[in-house]
């Protein structure tokens, strides 16, 4: 745990500095700290997709954003596996609100 949340910070430091490259180079920054860390409480699960899809969007051109979104979000789906898909997606919905929307429209 001690690794992982060294790591995490790296990924902190990494999303400061990327402020002046891009927000979405920040928020995969971001993503990939929070995926490093998540481990010690369970309430953070959502934090790396929802980065994620905040950098997807952030990088797509203005006119492909909600599409860009929704394609991230079913590539996430895809991966996760049988046995929990509900539960992620339960969750996705009950926290979308404090997630900054980025789990909008789910529905399967």
């Amino acid at each position: 745990m001690m690794q992982a949340r060294d790591l995490a910070g790296a990924a902190q430091d990494a999303a400061r500095e990327a402020r002046d490259v891009s927000e979405a180079a920040r928020m995969a920054a971001l993503a990939a700290g929070q995926a490093a860390v998540v481990a010690h409480v369970a309430a953070h699960e959502l934090g790396a997709a929802a980065y994620a899809l905040r950098a997807v969007v952030e990088a797509s051109p203005k006119s492909d954003k909600e599409a860009a979104r929704l394609a991230e979000f079913e590539w996430q789906r895809e991966r996760l596996p049988e046995e929990i898909r509900k539960l992620v997606l339960d969750d996705m919905r009950m926290r979308n609100d404090i997630c900054w929307n980025v789990f909008k429209e789910v529905q399967r």
